[in-house]
């Protein structure tokens, strides 16, 4: 009995060991010498949102913007705030794993060349696949190279005993930089400048000047943009499904953050292709040996929000469509067929079968 113990200890043991060192990698189509696997594509909808974040910060001398300046309703609290600029959606490919195909080549005949794409989908037989255009990079603007207002300070200035009496000799010398700009515009200056461009690179001093000390009072706002990108991928009609949220304080939110005002997204298949009757499995048919194709339908993607619709497009979509099969006999020794694949919908965009002379 101790012996069969420890002869079952063993074989436990090196059942286990087999199991941890067994290493499982996820599927991946591809192209061999003897055939190839291959995905048609399914359309995703990419939405792409524009957010602007302002900033702005309260200057040194805020609450003496309007004793000096008469500079109306000036903030002394910092707060940031954010708007949607711009939201569009567009269609993108993705390769629908529902839809997964195996070609063999036959070894009598000239192997066709399969063209395929990173993920797997069919993109061309025997033909330079269409160039698929890249998603735009989003790069925001440069930020302006901030100016330390205090460069433009006088000694009397930088020497005064209080915050007070600093804000007054700041708004006496942006006064007089405003009455040199306004003598140089009419030409009343004691000192001209002898050419157009000297005459506006002292334009631009005395501006740069004049707003670096003004925001001491006004406060500096800065603005900055960030793209949001969301990819919804539908497999049928959706009726108002919660997309993101969005915060005027915060910006975009997770979609379970009450803070944030929900936006929706809901798609509806327009029905442009009939659909194929359900065939029962127990009279279902081995696949026929060919290459597979979509004809695609077309759905139409709103996105709106409590307010209502904001904006709506149709695309087309092969997950409300059907598929069909080109015979292998287009493939076989006898022609040279070439096929391109529409890179966004799998649909045929043009075949040529040349019979040899």
């Amino acid at each position: 009995m101790k012996r069969f113990l420890i002869v079952l200890s063993f074989i436990i043991y090196h059942f286990a060991f087999c199991i941890a060192q067994t290493v499982l990698s996820p599927y991946r189509p591809g192209v061999t010498s003897e055939g190839a696997v291959y995905f048609l594509p399914k359309t995703a909808v990419r939405i792409t949102v524009q957010v602007e974040k302002t900033t702005y910060t309260p200057g040194d001398f805020s609450k003496y913007a309007d004793r000096y300046l008469r500079l109306k309703d000036v903030s002394q609290e910092p707060s940031v705030e954010y708007r949607i600029t711009t939201i569009r959606q567009e269609p993108i490919a993705v390769a629908d794993t529902t839809k997964v195909f195996a070609v063999k080549f036959d070894p009598k005949t000239v192997a066709p060349n399969v063209a395929l794409s990173d993920d797997g989908i069919l993109l061309a037989i025997n033909a330079t696949p269409n160039a698929i255009t890249p998603q735009p990079v989003f790069t925001p603007a440069p930020r302006p190279k901030a100016v330390n207002p205090r460069q433009y300070m006088n000694e009397e200035t930088l020497a005064a005993g209080s915050t007070a009496k600093m804000a007054e000799l700041v708004a006496r010398d942006i006064y007089d930089i405003r009455e040199s700009r306004n003598l140089l515009v009419r030409g009343q200056a004691d000192n001209m400048p002898k050419d157009g461009a000297q005459l506006k690179l002292m334009l631009n001093s005395l501006d740069q000047q004049d707003h670096s000390l003004t925001s001491l009072f006004a406060g500096v706002t800065l603005k900055d943009t960030v793209e949001h990108v969301i990819t919804y991928v539908p497999s049928e009609t959706a009726n108002r499904v919660l997309l993101f949220r969005f915060s005027q304080k915060l910006g975009i939110v997770d979609v379970d953050d009450l803070a944030g005002v929900p936006y929706y997204i809901s798609i509806e298949d327009l029905k442009t292709v009939p659909e194929t009757p359900v065939t029962d499995k127990k009279k279902a048919v081995k696949q026929v040996a060919g290459i597979y194709v979509n004809i695609p339908g077309k759905l139409r993607s709103t996105i709106s929000n409590s307010e209502g619709l904001l904006l709506t497009n149709e695309f087309p979509a092969a997950q409300f469509g059907n598929t069909e099969l080109l015979s292998a006999a287009l493939f076989n020794k006898r022609y040279t067929t070439h096929l391109w694949l529409n890179p966004l919908s799998g649909a045929v965009e043009r075949l040529d079968a040349e019979q040899p002379k």
